[in-house]
């Protein structure tokens, strides 16, 4: 299989959705989303001052009200916070403009398909790197793009009709939990009426994911339920997000996916006809098995995946770093 398969074609990404992309600016959706949170910082005209004339004893509780809320506050994130306390946060898919409804296209992920996600160490060396997986491209920037705690930031924009998509989130779930853990993944499917039909997948709609290590942003575009011809809004990439499409993927390309600025993945790294006539559950059952397809294309994606993060983790954390196929794999990427 050729490198050019697993990019975009014409059928990979409905006209729609490319057009949808380029007839707005970044500038409008900037000048859209501050708009929105003026609206919502405005109060109602006169509507604390009535509140207080009206019950003088309410009014005044609300200092202590407040103090509690604060304690109450402070007690919830030591709570989740952890016995590291902020070491470990969770990154959240909510990085854009999010549609407030639930999402159509998902329904509950089996608790063992997330299992499975956590591939033995054991089976990923010994699948190693095939040689029909696209890895990551140095970008060439030696900056990496870190959040406010100083943790690589990785970058995924997707959709849920995209069978590309569908075919490299198991690859990005994989590869991702070797560094943290995530929550509130759901499953999905690509689109009935695109090529590779109804890939099993799994969303990063609505999930979290937690590591001490790197900072996963993951935007679902659109979900995979086709309303009047087009696929409804689930996530806008941010303006930060919009800068990395336009430098990395002036074409409008998905899955993009970025490693803080220092490697890129446009496309799939593998082809979803591997998972043709697939359940989740199949899909799942067969990432332990280093002989199957399966584990070849997804275990073997996430593998380049994951030597290019602990290119920018600093080489950690070091069980993963040093093991013989990621080092491998890592020299052969390039700084």
């Amino acid at each position: 299989m050729s490198k050019s398969s697993n990019r975009r074609g014409p059928s990979a990404r409905p006209t729609t959705t490319h057009s949808s992309r380029a007839s707005r600016s970044d500038a409008q959706r900037r000048s859209t989303r501050a708009s929105a949170v003026l609206e919502r910082r405005q109060p109602a005209p006169g509507g604390l001052k009535r509140f207080r004339s009206r019950h003088p004893v309410l009014s005044a509780l609300i200092p202590v009200a407040l103090v509690l809320a604060i304690v109450l506050t402070m007690v919830i994130v030591k709570v989740t916070a952890g016995p590291s306390g902020s070491s470990a946060a969770a990154s959240q898919l909510s990085t854009g403009r999010t549609s407030t409804a639930a999402d159509p296209g998902t329904t509950a992920l089996a608790p063992g398909v997330v299992a499975a996600l956590d591939v033995p160490a054991a089976t990923l060396e010994s699948v190693g790197r095939p040689s029909s997986v696209v890895a990551p491209t140095s970008t060439g920037d030696n900056t990496i793009l870190r959040d406010a705690d100083g943790k690589p930031i990785i970058t995924y924009v997707g959709a849920e009709y995209c069978p590309y998509c569908a075919a490299q989130r198991w690859a990005i779930a994989v590869a991702l939990s070797r560094f943290g853990t995530f929550t509130g993944l759901s499953a999905t499917h690509s689109s009935s009426s695109d090529v590779y039909a109804d890939t099993q997948t799994l969303s990063f709609y609505g999930s979290q994911y937690t590591s001490q290590y790197v900072d996963f942003q993951p935007v679902e575009e659109q979900t995979n339920q086709a309303v009047n011809g087009t696929y409804p809004t689930l996530q806008e990439p941010t303006a930060a997000q919009s800068n990395l499409l336009a430098r990395f993927d002036s074409q409008g390309s998905i899955p993009f996916l970025d490693i803080a600025n220092k490697y890129v993945v446009v496309g799939a790294s593998y082809s979803p006809q591997v998972l043709a006539g697939l359940s989740q559950t199949q899909i799942a059952q067969q990432l332990a098995n280093p002989n199957s397809a399966v584990a070849q294309a997804i275990d073997g994606a996430a593998n380049v995946i994951t030597a290019a993060i602990t290119q920018v983790t600093g080489q950690q954390p070091t069980s993963v770093a040093s093991s013989p196929a990621i080092a491998a794999i890592a020299k052969s990427l390039g700084a």
